[in-house]
């Protein structure tokens, strides 16, 4: 049929001309998938597609394959204009999930569904979006429960690396990039000094590559949190090693616990025969800390049998047994 021949209704009330673009897009890659809906042979006016037939203009058709028009002369007027009111407004009552939308998105590596209207990185949220902002605020629009296993924890690649030598967060900007290459980035400093790398991930990106390998921040563990909070720590610990991970950047887990009730979840998410990293920062001087440390290190190989340990500080005293361990000192600008 004649895209000349069809005619628009003169009451449409619904504004299409924002989606016009991103539904020719959708034409253009998919082909034309959906129907196009005319009151009748004799008085083409359209029922429902308008927004199809402006696309297909747009992209300079002149044709509408004929099996892809319907025609509602079955209905009475009333029907009709009844008809055209409500196609147009029941598509504004579905929502989405957007932590699942965001999750389906990702997972296309080929398409730039931006074209279709999904932009999750624009600053400027419409009225009514709080629901975003909450998702932004916890990092949801990076992360989410679909990322994670039955635990509830993200879950990391293993990475084999070998650092020479190790550079602090803090000083992760101005650390140049050939002082980068062959060394680790590590968070063993108090937590208000990264902090920032979980309010605003997306902004240190950039600081953290050119590493031979980055760590997952060491967001304490204290003795008397409440474990809710140390589970909380532990997810973002994982959660930012994951992110990072899906940006390039080769990842290694810091293992952190505290007593032997964290056990339940202060491995998940942590791949096995892998490297890891530890601190021994603090503890050699605390018999108290130093049990603390021997009790879930001994725990940490029983359950994940790693082939490398990282660790940053001092040589207290634990066998490692048969897995390599590499010690870094422990510095103010690292090494």
């Amino acid at each position: 049929m004649l895209i000349s021949d069809i005619v628009p209704y003169a009451r449409n009330a619904r504004n299409n001309e924002r989606a016009i673009p991103a539904v020719a897009d959708s034409i253009r890659e998919f082909g034309l998938r959906g129907t196009i809906g005319l009151e009748s042979r004799e008085n083409p006016v359209i029922v429902f597609g308008h927004t199809r037939v402006e696309a297909c203009k747009s992209l300079g058709w002149t044709e509408i394959p004929d099996e892809k028009i319907e025609f509602c002369d079955d209905l009475t007027p009333e029907q009709v204009k009844a008809f055209r009111i409500a196609d147009n407004k029941t598509g504004n009552i579905a929502t989405y999930n957007k932590s699942m939308l965001r999750e389906e998105v990702r997972s296309l590596k080929d398409f730039d569904m931006e074209r279709f209207g999904l932009d999750f990185k624009s600053r400027h949220l419409p009225t009514g979006a709080e629901r975003l902002r909450t998702d932004r605020a916890y990092n949801l629009d990076i992360v989410n429960r679909f990322d994670c296993n039955e635990a509830g924890f993200p879950e990391l690649e293993p990475c084999d690396a070998l650092p020479k030598g190790a550079v602090p967060f803090n000083y992760a900007k101005t650390t140049p990039h050939d002082r980068r290459a062959g060394r680790m980035l590590h968070f063993f400093k108090d937590d208000y000094q990264f902090e920032r790398a979980w309010s605003s991930p997306a902004k240190y990106l950039e600081y953290l590559r050119g590493y031979e390998c980055v760590l997952t921040p060491d967001f304490s563990l204290y003795m008397d949190m409440p474990a809710p909070m140390q589970a909380w720590n532990r997810y973002r610990s994982l959660a930012l090693g994951l992110y990072w991970q899906r940006n390039g950047i080769p990842v290694v887990p810091t293992l952190s616990w505290a007593s032997p009730d964290t056990y339940g979840f202060c491995f998940e998410g942590i791949p096995k025969h892998a490297t890891v990293a530890a601190s021994t920062v603090g503890i050699a001087a605390d018999e108290a800390a130093k049990a603390v440390f021997f009790d879930g290190m001994a725990e940490a190989m029983r359950r994940l049998e790693p082939a490398r340990v990282l660790v940053y500080g001092a040589d207290v005293g634990f066998d490692f047994g048969g897995c390599e361990a590499v010690y870094f000192g422990a510095s103010i600008k690292g090494d």
